[in-house]
């Protein structure tokens, strides 16, 4: 269960994102760092009972300030992912915790130059992916397939293909956001794991796709 200290510490590191700050509560960062651990630990064990998972993993709060105007040091978040295993699974979930942003959600975010032309081609020949996002689950939990695109169409592909909206995404994830009060009350690990399963057939079918080639055969 996520405990309201996790949302007190992270709206008083909004108001003092410094160094000496962090430095004189670092125990209390300590505890709501172990508190998320312990929602990642269950919800990878839960997660298991479904799929298999590689790897689960929190990322660091210190924000990478070399190329960045805002100088910052820590960010106003924690999250993490879970890596599934294996080439044959593809994508990965992510979690975020932040006070009145809170979000959970997967896909792909930073595919290779292969697999984005794979992942197009697909959508060129084939129309899956409507039938998918438009789902009932898939459209309560999480209302439309998102990611950065091209403005009009990648190079080599027509701008009026009627699948356009998809082929020109150069990433492909979804996200369900919560209240504090929903992350805080005692449903809320069931309720991410019901919006994890809600990923699974996008993720199923796009492991099919990035495991095989246009002919449909294994390229494992």
């Amino acid at each position: 269960m996520i405990e309201p200290e996790v949302f007190s510490f992270l709206k008083n590191l909004a108001q003092n994102n410094n160094r000496p700050w962090f430095h004189e509560n670092k125990k209390s960062y300590a505890s709501v760092r172990q508190n998320i651990i312990d929602f990642s630990s269950d919800m990878e064990s839960r997660l298991n009972l479904s799929d298999s998972i590689e790897l689960g993993k929190l990322f660091r709060i210190n924000r990478d300030v070399r190329f960045s105007k805002d100088k910052s040091p820590y960010k106003l978040n924690i999250s993490g992912y879970f890596k599934r295993l294996s080439e044959e699974r593809r994508g990965s979930y992510y979690f975020s915790f932040q006070p009145g942003e809170t979000f959970i959600g997967g896909g792909f975010y930073g595919p290779n130059k292969d697999d984005t032309f794979r992942i197009r081609k697909e959508f060129e020949m084939d129309n899956t992916i409507e039938s998918i996002v438009n789902t009932k689950d898939f459209k309560k939990y999480f209302g439309e397939l998102i990611g950065e695109g091209v403005a009009t169409a990648p190079r080599g592909f027509d701008k009026d293909h009627p699948n356009i909206q998809w082929i020109r995404k150069k990433q492909w994830y979804v996200l369900c956001k919560f209240t504090d009060e929903q992350v805080l009350a005692a449903s809320f690990a069931k309720e991410v794991h019901n919006t994890y399963l809600a990923i699974r057939p996008f993720f199923d079918y796009m492991s099919e796709v990035l495991t095989t080639n246009l002919d449909g055969e294994s390229i494992l």
